[in-house]
């Protein structure tokens, strides 16, 4: 019962198609039917001839002859067409619904799970389901096909009936203890596929690094580790199966042998009628060929649960809890922000935050600073709720964020990180990808205001211009400025700097210091910054140490009275002074 719940998430996608599906099952089920009655009619017609009852034997196959034209030559084809569109349809919308809810998993399933893990659930795991309808079906017919023959053996035989009943479940036990072995290996092969994927994604997007460092041979030598632990799960995979195949072969060898010897010796003490002797030429080889595709399902079977599995645990967030969003819909707001009592930990990690407060007033430019590690950047994460306090409250113009939609929220907050993601797109599909009906003069006007136009517009192509893979046709300057035409498009009221200058020449610097003193007539601008001559003429610089704030003022003002301020000043100017 636990692997047919697995099931569930898909049932409720089939949607339109339930009615295409109904039909194939009709149809499909007709068919395994219908088959029943050709052994018995082969076997009445050969009667008939040997009684030299020819119109009778002639009627016989003419109904066998309908049966394969309209059942067997038509409408099993037309339902194996419907069946193969319908679980095309699923595959496409059940790959669709985990990409979906893979964008709206909580941040720590990325930190725990790898990003090849993800993208096997979303592509590989999803793709497994074809056919998997279809053999559903197909068996499920073929089984109730099966009971009604059996009813038809023992009817006629006890003898015959007993033995394939006790034949079949035979078989059914070697099943049992083989399919727990197959679904188990099959699962510790994926976890290895879904290394393959992560280090293949590593590989292929960070390739000018693994170039310039010189690791090449070190993560080939990864990779053919990871590829042995593949294949040597493939072959305990093949052996198990190798093994339940000889056992299964033996039993089918003593069901077709063991049967037509039987059928012999009670057609000569004559406990059975010519008729029945033929039907079972027929019937037998249903059960072989029962067992062989049991065999091949079970196997599809174990898979496609196993995939399932995996997709849903996307699909249903199990191993994570939902971020829920609330009703609430800010407007023409004014930027206020004010963290409450915050406490906040990483998982596995202590408290980064203990009873945090800060209140922050709009349209400021304001930075804060200190030594790594002490909760700078975890104040980001928090305010875009890319994680949730574990307690206190965070504001937004006095509203606690989390009774805001999705949509408002990050409408109105948005993060410049100090290596922004730029899509592998033209620089005017980035905007696009914002305002689907973003104008190109709009795009410019955005783009002007971040210092980013005039190289733009020395392209060949211009805003046309495909970027690359995480932008890597640009340097780290115009990716930062980018980012920031990006972002004003979004037209968001606060807008947070995550150490956004920290890796930046000098005349970048100046770039984007120019951008965030003219952002600041219009926002609330908070910058986290390691590099202090980018926020020398900040309204206010709030120093964070230990997860709560030590002390603020101005750049003079903290040069006067903190000593930490002044150390962390003096250090990065000698250090520019040594550079």
């Amino acid at each position: 019962m636990k692997s047919i719940k697995e099931f569930k998430p898909l049932i409720k996608l089939i949607g339109k198609e339930k009615g295409r599906l109904i039909i194939a099952s009709i149809i499909i089920f007709i068919h395994g039917i219908a088959e029943i009655t050709t052994g018995y009619l082969n076997g009445a017609a050969v009667e008939a001839i040997t009684k030299m009852e020819l119109k009778h034997a002639l009627i016989y196959l003419l109904i066998y002859l309908g049966i394969e034209l309209t059942i067997d030559g038509f409408l099993i084809h037309k339902a194996n067409s419907m069946l193969y569109k319908v679980e095309s349809i699923l595959t496409r919308r059940l790959g669709f619904s985990t990409y979906k809810k893979a964008l709206d998993l909580p941040a720590v399933a990325y930190e725990e799970k790898s990003s090849g893990e993800i993208i096997n659930r979303i592509t590989n795991d999803a793709d497994t389901l074809s056919f998997a309808f279809g053999r559903l079906l197909n068996m499920f017919s073929s089984l109730v096909a099966s009971l009604i023959i059996i009813v038809y053996v023992f009817m006629n035989s006890w003898i015959v009936g007993l033995y394939i009943v006790t034949l079949v479940i035979a078989l059914l036990i070697v099943i049992k203890i083989y399919n727990p072995k197959l679904k188990q290996i099959h699962k510790e092969r994926k976890t290895e596929q879904d290394k393959f994927t992560a280090l293949t994604t590593e590989s292929i997007r960070g390739i000018r690094e693994i170039k310039t460092l010189g690791i090449k041979n070190s993560l080939i030598s990864n990779m053919s580790d990871i590829i042995k632990l593949i294949y040597k799960k493939s072959e305990t995979e093949i052996d198990i199966q190798k093994e339940f195949n000889i056992i299964s072969r033996f039993i089918k060898s003593l069901l077709e042998v063991g049967t037509f010897i039987l059928c012999i010796i009670l057609i000569y003490h004559k406990q059975i009628s010519l008729t029945f002797f033929i039907a079972m030429t027929y019937y037998v080889y249903r059960y072989m060929w029962l067992i062989e595709n049991l065999n091949d399902f079970m196997q599809t079977y174990q898979k496609t649960v196993v995939s399932l599995g995996r997709v849903n645990e996307i699909l249903e967030n199990k191993l994570y809890e939902d971020v829920k969003y609330g009703k609430k819909e800010l407007k023409n707001i004014k930027g206020e922000i004010e963290f409450k009592n915050v406490v906040f930990g990483y998982p596995n990690e202590d408290k980064t935050l203990d009873g945090f407060n800060l209140k922050i007033d709009p349209y400021k430019k304001i930075a804060i600073v200190g030594k790594s590690g002490q909760g700078k950047s975890t104040l980001f994460n928090l305010l875009t709720r890319i994680f949730d306090p574990n307690k206190g409250e965070i504001l937004l113009d006095g509203v606690n964020i989390k009774d805001l939609t999705e949509e408002n929220l990050r409408n109105n907050i948005s993060i410049i990180r100090q290596e922004p993601f730029i899509f592998n797109r033209t620089i005017k599909e980035n905007f696009e990808l914002i305002d689907s009906e973003i104008s190109l003069d709009e795009i410019r006007e955005y783009s002007k205001k971040a210092y980013i136009d005039d190289y733009i517009m020395s392209l060949p192509k211009k805003y046309d211009t495909i970027l690359g893979e995480g932008g890597v046709n640009l340097s780290g300057g115009q990716k930062q400025r980018l980012s920031i035409a990006r972002t004003l498009s979004k037209k968001s009221k606060v807008i947070l700097f995550d150490e956004a200058t920290s890796a930046l020449d000098n005349e970048s610097q100046e770039y984007i210091k120019k951008t965030i003193d003219n952002l600041v007539k219009e926002h609330t601008v908070i910058i986290v910054a390691h590099r202090l001559s980018t926020i020398i003429d900040a309204d206010i610089i709030y120093i964070v140490e230990k997860g709560k704030v030590t002390e603020s003022g101005t750049h003079e003002e903290l040069l006067k009275k903190s000593k930490t301020y002044k150390k962390l000043y003096t250090k990065e100017s000698l250090n520019s002074t040594i550079d």
